[in-house]
C-alpha cells in the first residue's frame, strides 16, 4: 500500500464511538506479530522502543536508532506506521521539522506527539506547542504526506490533584492543536469515564485513550465517544514477564 494511502487508511480509522485499538509495538518482529493477528495499523510505543535497546524512556534512546527501528517496522509491515514521536527530539521548529521528515521518508505516517517538556520541567505553552505542531504539519505537506499528528497532553498522566480541574486546560490545548494542523488528541492518564466523556464532547479532534490500571473497558471508551486506544508499554511488559516465566520454568526443570 503506497504511503498516501496507508496516511489516509489511518485517518479514516479513528471514528469517535468506533474507535482503533493500538496494541503498541517495539520493534519489526513484534509489528510483524501484530500484522499477522489482523492488526489494521501498527503503533509503537516510545517507553517499550528504548527499553527494549537498553535504553530509558524521554529521549535517551539516539534518534538514529529510533529512526532504525521505526523505519524497520514500516518495511517489515503492509500496514499504517504510527511511531511514538515523544517531543520530536528537538525544540526548535526547524529542527523539528527535519527530524520528522526523515521518519517520513522511513515510510511512518503517523505520530504521538508530546507537550511535556522531555528531558526539562513542565508542559510547553499552549501557543509554543501550537507553533512546533504547525512546524511538524507544513514539513509533512512539503514532504507531500498526510501525517497523522496524534498530540498528546501531560495534563493527567503522572499528575497529581483533580484530573477535573485540568479538563478546560486540555480543551483549551486541544482546539489550539487542531488549529496548528493536529489530527488527533491523546490522553495518556485520564481514566474516569465522565471526563473522558467531556473530553470527547468538548474535543474538535478524535480522542486516543491510553488502557491502564483503572480503565474503562474498550466497549465502554467507544460508548463515551472515544475513537482511538492505545496500550502504551503494557504489551512489552507482559510480554517480557511472559519470556521471564517461561526461562524460570525452564531452568527449575533442568534443577530437579
Amino acid at each position: 500500500m503506497p504511503q498516501s494511502e496507508q496516511a489516509t487508511r489511518f485517518a479514516q480509522l479513528h471514528q469517535p464511538g468506533h474507535p482503533v485499538s493500538l496494541y503498541n509495538v517495539w520493534d519489526a518482529g513484534s509489528a510483524r506479530a501484530l500484522a499477522g493477528a489482523g492488526a489494521q495499523a501498527i503503533a509503537t510505543s516510545s517507553w517499550a522502543v528504548a527499553a527494549a535497546q537498553g535504553y530509558r524512556d524521554g529521549e535517551d534512546l539516539p534518534i538514529d536508532r529510533l529512526l532504525d527501528v521505526a523505519g524497520r517496522i514500516a518495511a517489515s509491515v503492509d500496514l499504517p506506521v504510527s511511531v511514538d514521536f515523544e517531543g520530536g527530539y528537538a525544540e526548535g521548529e526547524d529542527e523539528l521539522a527535519r527530524n520528522v521528515t526523515r521518519l517520513l521518508a522511513l515510510g511512518a505516517i503517523g505520530i504521538n506527539f508530546e507537550d511535556r517538556v522531555v528531558q526539562g520541567q513542565g508542559l510547553y505553552s499552549v501557543d509554543q506547542q501550537a507553533r512546533r505542531i504547525g512546524a511538524l504539519r507544513r514539513a509533512a505537506e512539503k514532504h507531500g504526506t498526510l501525517l497523522f499528528i496524534n498530540a498528546r497532553t501531560d495534563l493527567f498522566l503522572g499528575q497529581t490533584g483533580d484530573p477535573a480541574l485540568s479538563i478546560d486546560a486540555a480543551l483549551e490545548r486541544a482546539r489550539a492543536y487542531a488549529n496548528a494542523g493536529a489530527s488527533g488528541f491523546f490522553v495518556p492518564g485520564l481514566i474516569d469515564e465522565v471526563l473522558i466523556a467531556r473530553i470527547c464532547a468538548g474535543s474538535p479532534l478524535p480522542v486516543n485513550v491510553m488502557m491502564m490500571a483503572g480503565a474503562r473497558s474498550p466497549d465502554r471508551l467507544a460508548e463515551l465517544g472515544v475513537a482511538r486506544i492505545s496500550y502504551g508499554a503494557t504489551p512489552y511488559i507482559e510480554a517480557m514477564k511472559a519470556l521471564e516465566q517461561q526461562a524460570i520454568a525452564t531452568t527449575a526443570s533442568f534443577l530437579r
